[in-house]
């Protein structure tokens, strides 16, 4: 910053990072802010990367660090919902703060430390409440995903709507169907793992804002259970399980796959969610965690349906996960490689042709271990694979 200064230009830290430094939060993300355009930064540093340079942004490379530095600009009118159709660059901050979302946000701060504040971020923050910049229509009408952002901002901060704000929000909810659902999965999962989730996924019922996002328009009573529950112990998966498991009746695997495409879930993290869910309607059948099922849900998933099942059952969860991770490590073996022997094995001992046979005769006696009716041993199994005429006498 001071070499920007040097080169006569101003830069400011912006943003995000201003509000958390003001609230003694942790800061992710540092935005800078300046006065001189791309090509002014470019000749300032010797190491650049053209990162987002038609919206105004170049990387900097300084001492093996790397800073997003954005011109201050203006936005025209914006297209879709949600990106300005051209950007102008500017030389004065109060132009580049006033296009941004809400008050909080709308902040900066130079080298020293000294904070430039044109519309009242400080009292925002004072009174804990989101604001939007100028008028709130006009806000959310130029990019829709601000919608999601200011509830988001409710649960990650724990700050109220102002009630300008709010009553925007509720006059353009509608346009949230015209923003890519890439985009409201990030902010929901964000909202998700706020430590004030419970106060935003309410804004998202009383304000029927659920009912423009993807499969939930006909969940008002799964969705009213779900704020109504302690999320603060489960991870963002879990929270996803759970929201199914109260949102929809779930009658096969394909619903399950359906939701979470439908929110453009990895397929990675739907197969997750899908085995918690699944081992959760096999938990309700179950008294308590055979070794059997402990062994074949593995650990982190059994933990998973543990704590969904302990938390919707009204129950304590913790005794439960230290049972059961107890009841784990005491397992004879944890995965199939730890089996004594393999299909090499068998096919020494059999002296057949290779086949699905193979998979089939090793499923059996990796459940014979896991349930401790044989012992993990090479010649055990063997002798037992005589005793049931898996093998022959000679073999």
């Amino acid at each position: 910053m001071e070499r920007i200064e040097n080169a006569g230009f101003e830069a400011y830290f912006v943003g995000g990072a201003v509000r958390d430094y003001l609230l003694n939060k942790q800061i992710n993300d540092i935005d800078i802010a300046t006065s001189a355009t791309p090509d002014e930064i470019k000749t300032i540093f010797s190491h650049t990367i053209d990162v987002g340079i038609a919206h105004g942004t170049v990387m900097v490379v300084w001492k093996n660090h790397t800073y997003e530095i954005t011109t201050f600009r203006t936005e025209s009118t914006y297209v879709d919902y949600r990106r300005p159709e051209k950007v102008l660059f500017v030389r004065e901050l109060k132009e580049d703060l006033k296009r941004r979302d809400f008050t909080i946000n709308a902040i900066a701060m130079n080298k020293e430390g000294r904070i430039i504040d044109f519309f009242n971020s400080q009292e925002a923050l004072r009174q804990k409440e989101i604001k939007t910049v100028g008028n709130a229509n006009e806000r959310f009408q130029e990019d829709a995903l601000r919608i999601m952002r200011g509830i988001r901002f409710v649960s990650t901060l724990g700050f109220q709507l102002e009630e300008e704000t709010l009553i925007g929000i509720i006059k353009n909810k509608h346009l949230l169907s015209k923003i890519a659902v890439e985009r409201i999965t990030t902010e929901f999962e964000k909202l998700l793992q706020g430590k004030w989730c419970s106060d935003a996924l309410a804004i998202l019922l009383e304000t029927k804002m659920y009912t423009f996002l993807p499969m939930l328009a006909s969940s008002k009573e799964g969705l009213t259970k779900f704020v109504n529950i302690s999320l603060s112990q489960l991870d963002l998966l879990e929270k996803w399980a759970v929201l199914l498991l109260l949102s929809i009746e779930i009658k096969e695997k394909q619903q399950i796959e359906s939701f979470l495409r439908a929110w453009k879930l990895p397929v990675k993290q739907i197969r997750h969610i899908q085995k918690i869910i699944y081992w959760f309607l096999e938990r309700e059948k179950m008294v308590t965690w055979t070794n059997h099922s402990l062994y074949f849900a593995t650990i982190s998933i059994a933990v998973s349906t543990e704590k969904i099942y302990q938390l919707l059952k009204n129950q304590e969860i913790n005794p439960n996960i230290s049972l059961l991770e107890e009841q784990y490590r005491k397992l004879p073996i944890k995965k199939k490689e730890e089996l004594a022997i393999s299909g090499n094995d068998l096919l020494l001992w059999t002296k057949k042709q290779a086949g699905p046979w193979i998979k089939e005769m090793l499923s059996l006696v990796e459940t014979k271990v896991v349930e401790r009716k044989i012992k993990n041993d090479k010649k055990v199994i063997k002798e037992w694979l005589r005793e049931c005429h898996q093998i022959s006498e000679k073999d």
